[in-house]
Order: structure tokens, then sequence, then C-alpha cells
């Protein structure tokens, strides 16, 4: 299975997190499409049949720079070719922010939401106040998205 895994980062701990997650999927015998900075038109390319964001939030509850782009490009066109795909979202923040916590992976989940992508599992929300390791606290999780993406 192609799986394209959109990540949005400002300090790197989510970057740190996909690529964990790029090496397990991997190690399942998937393809991988992973790249910080990737185009809508080379994630339309790789022809995903399967879709993981790991995000993290900034501001108000926002997505990382990184990524908004390519938000805003998906949003704008809505592939319907992504209607149905199996899909899942990592969000990391700090519980302490209260309502904005893991706001830019509900913005993503609202996307996924929009675009008819099934979300295969309920959005992993990794705390920054009580984890230093959030790729290793989201193995468990991500044994789960593979199991299901293969279901």
């Amino acid at each position: 299975m192609k799986v394209a895994i959109l990540s949005g980062s400002v300090y790197g701990a989510a970057e740190e997190v996909a690529r964990h997650a790029e090496s397990i999927i991997k190690s399942a015998g998937h393809e991988v499409l992973h790249n910080p900075r990737i185009t809508f038109a080379a994630l339309q390319a790789f022809e995903p049949q399967a879709l993981l964001v790991v995000t993290s939030t900034t501001g108000m509850g926002e997505l990382p720079d990184n990524i908004q782009p390519l938000y805003s490009q998906i949003r704008d066109v809505l592939p319907s070719a992504w209607r149905g795909l199996p899909g899942g979202v990592i969000g990391l923040g700090d519980a302490s922010y209260g309502d904005t916590f893991c706001g830019g992976g509900e913005q993503m989940r609202e996307l996924f939401a929009e675009l008819g992508v099934r979300e295969v599992l309920e959005m992993l929300r990794l705390d920054a106040s009580e984890t230093v390791t959030p790729e290793t606290d989201a193995e468990p999780w991500l044994a789960d998205f593979l199991q299901r993406l293969s279901a």
C-alpha cells in the first residue's frame, strides 16, 4: 500500500515522530512518501492509498508554517481520488494550552472529513508536558493503525 505521511513541525518533535512512523510503516512492507516540504503536485503524483498526518500545533491552535501551504492547496482542490482512503492523525501539543491542545491535528481531521478520508483510528494526542519520547509513545498507535490499514 502507498502511504503518504504529511508532517507539520515547529521545533522538530513532530518531524521526528513522522520519520519514526515512516520507518515502521516501511518495515511493514508499505511504500512510503514522506517529505516535510512536499508539494501538492508531488503528493498527487504519488497517488497515495492511505494518508497519515503528524503535526504539532502553534500559536492559537494553528498548523505549523511548513504544512500550511499544502493544507490550503488540498482544501482548495479537495481531490476526489482521496475520497474513501484510510487515514489517521497524530497530533502533538501541550495540554496546558487548554482548548487549543492539538489544534493543528484537529484542523487536519476536519480536512479529512471534507475530503471523505476515513479515519481508521481516533487521533493520537501526544502531550509535550507529559512525554520526552513522542516517537516511542506513538508506536502502539502506529501498530494499531497498520493493522487497520491491512484489514
